[in-house]
């Protein structure tokens, strides 16, 4: 029982081992006849929203919540037994161990009922579970008791007992802290040696022949399979060990000679003994001792490239980046014997490093403009993508509110609405033909429609023919809207604006002026007018184009981000060179976007990039006319 306030007692119970598709009205429906019900809550991922297996119930009264906890521990719901305990706030009492037993070498058929009903004669048991995976029970459990004095109690009665036909062990729980230094305790003082590579010709009493001189052994194993073939390890227990009681922690005179002792023609290897799980815990501490090691010797000098033509190989790369420095290493990635398109590339030094990047980032090699920078750990690869597309979230919210026309309305978003005459009411509906989005000048693909329906006002014909007026765009008076919106309903670069009579206006209502040459609409009565917010961020102006920004370039899907920079590169490109237009730009669509951004606000780099890719196309074209 747990108190939200001072009077207030308030009865929670924690619901565990739910299954996933579990709700909190399949739990209240559960529950409720136990008594009134305050609240329930299924814990859920905070980014999936996949329930986490426990839930909450808050009761009103105590009493009920002992009813529940009584009556429905370990009732199936959806296929699973549901556990059932008081919830405790405080993580201190949870994670003492004070009351907590271990049991283990449990029969498969003992579950979470069967452990609760043998050991709940001994006390109170606020909590119950056999350690389960998807093939069944693992053979160990816990139960927690109230009171020291309960535990106690079920392990002197219990520990070496016989459940279902087979002796458990029963004892206090231990944390893993405490497990882990009990393990190197012993790990001082062991006398069980490991052996392994002595061949298949090694038996039991040939081991203990050549380890018998090192003291007295109380065993000697060699392994077997079925047939009796030695699988060439095996295992030698010693009586003491004196050695490791001179000096603590070094090993048997056993391990000390004979490891990496040659017999018949094999080296041996001799160690301490250790259980599965301290090896794999070993194991794993120097891998990734050797994983943070790599990491630091290949800070700042090992690069990335990427956007390597088909004909690169490692030759070719590392002829590329040799001008910068000493290369230790240049590889291209293949997948069956074909370039996978992007390699890596270490120099001897970060400034060697630093050099590459900033001369080959960006320039054309065999026709295809490289990527380059500094290689990146996928932990560190995925934090930066996280980090970027949160960033990027927070521009999307930043941005002024979509106008009528757009496709899309953010979350919480609500449009106003337009006055509208009291006779005849305007309604949103589905435009029945969906205009063709035509193909690139650069593009080999055909025309498709838009993702997204058009939405079109639909008012009563005599009013829609009074007063239309059609005006030229121009990207310094029009508002900022999504480029999907604007390339769908400004079709021609053509504006429409409607003006509803003021005859047709309710009585009262306020009167609007709209105008295409205009950031705000003017109430024609009292209202002030208001100012549209204005986007501090540069931008690229191209004659004919809407202005874009980066912001603006993000908050759009990833396949119209490449187009979007393409209609502004295509018309700078054509006045250069018309007859190559389409070409070069479908080379430098394959720069990263930020930096075709930089290009398109910088006129010389862009101009400078132009020649560069117009040169490539030329060589490469007299490479192939002799061949014709």
């Amino acid at each position: 029982m747990n108190a939200s306030g001072p009077g207030y007692p308030l009865a929670s119970l924690y619901v565990g081992d739910l299954h996933p598709d579990v709700t909190e009205a399949m739990l209240y429906e559960k529950f409720s006849p136990a008594g009134p019900i305050m609240s329930i809550r299924v814990c859920r991922d905070v980014a999936t929203r996949r329930s986490l297996g426990y839930a909450y119930i808050n009761f009103q009264q105590p009493v009920d919540a002992e009813r529940a906890l009584d009556t429905m521990n370990f009732e199936v719901i959806k296929g699973r037994p549901i556990r059932i305990m008081w919830s405790q706030r405080d993580p201190g009492l949870r994670k003492s161990g004070v009351g907590n037993v271990f049991i283990k070498n449990l029969d498969d058929s003992i579950d979470n009922k069967a452990l609760y009903d043998t050991f709940s004669t001994f006390g109170n048991i606020l909590s119950c579970k056999v350690v389960c995976d998807e093939n069944g029970s693992r053979g160990y459990g816990f139960v927690h008791f109230e009171t020291h004095e309960a535990a106690t109690r079920a392990i002197e009665t219990m520990n070496g007992m016989l459940l279902n036909d087979r002796k458990v062990f029963v004892g206090h729980f231990k944390s893993r802290k405490e497990r882990e230094a009990e393990v190197g305790a012993r790990a001082i003082e062991f006398t069980n040696v490991y052996i392994k590579n002595f061949g298949n010709d090694m038996d039991d009493d040939r081991l203990r022949e050549i380890f018998s001189k090192f003291g007295k052994t109380l065993s000697v194993k060699v392994m077997t399979d079925s047939s009796g073939r030695s699988k060439g390890f095996g295992f030698v227990n010693f009586e003491k060990h004196e050695e490791a009681q001179k000096a603590r922690g070094s090993s048997l005179p056993a391990v000390a000679d004979m490891n990496g002792k040659e017999i018949n023609g094999q080296v041996l290897y001799v160690g301490r003994a250790q259980k599965r799980l301290e090896r794999q815990s070993e194991l794993k501490r120097k891998f990734e001792q050797m994983k943070q090691e790599r990491v630091n010797r290949y800070q700042g000098v090992n690069l990335y490239v990427k956007n390597l033509d088909d004909g690169i190989d490692d030759e070719r790369l590392r002829k590329e980046f040799s001008p910068y420095g000493t290369i230790t290493s240049a590889k291209v990635m293949t997948e069956g014997g074909r370039s996978k398109g992007f390699g890596f590339v270490c120099f001897s030094s970060p400034e060697e490093a630093t050099k590459a990047v900033t001369e080959m980032n960006g320039r054309i090699v065999s026709t295809k403009p490289l990527y380059v920078a500094l290689a990146q750990r996928k932990e560190e690869r995925k934090a930066i993508l996280t980090n970027q597309y949160m960033q990027r979230l927070a521009t999307m919210r930043a941005l002024p509110g979509p106008l009528l026309g757009s496709f899309q309305t953010p979350p919480g978003y609500f449009l106003p609405p337009l006055p509208q005459p009291q006779t005849r009411a305007a309604f949103y509906g589905p435009s029945p033909v969906v205009p063709v989005r035509p193909a690139t000048r650069w593009s080999a693909q055909p025309s498709r429609p838009p993702p997204t329906p058009i939405l079109r006002a639909a008012v009563p014909p005599r009013r829609l023919l009074s007063n239309i007026s059609t005006t030229r765009q121009a990207s310094t008076q029009v508002p900022r809207v999504p480029p999907q919106a604007q390339r769908v309903a400004n079709i021609g670069t053509q504006t429409v604006s409607t003006r509803v009579p003021s005859s047709a206006l309710p009585r009262g209502a306020q009167q609007y002026k709209y105008s295409s040459s205009a950031r705000n609409m003017q109430p024609m009565g009292h209202m002030p007018p208001v100012v549209a917010p204005q986007m501090g961020e540069p931008a690229v102006h191209v004659q004919g184009q809407e202005p874009l920004t980066a912001s603006l370039l993000a908050a759009a899907p990833p396949q119209e981000q490449k187009q979007m920079i393409g209609e502004r590169l295509y018309p700078l490109i054509h006045v250069m060179h018309p007859s190559l237009a389409g070409k070069i730009t479908g080379m430098l669509l394959e720069i990263d976007n930020s930096e075709l951004l930089l290009l398109l606000e910088s006129p010389d780099s862009l101009h400078a990039k132009i020649e560069e890719a117009v040169t490539v196309l030329q060589a490469h074209q007299s490479t192939e006319t002799p061949h014709k």
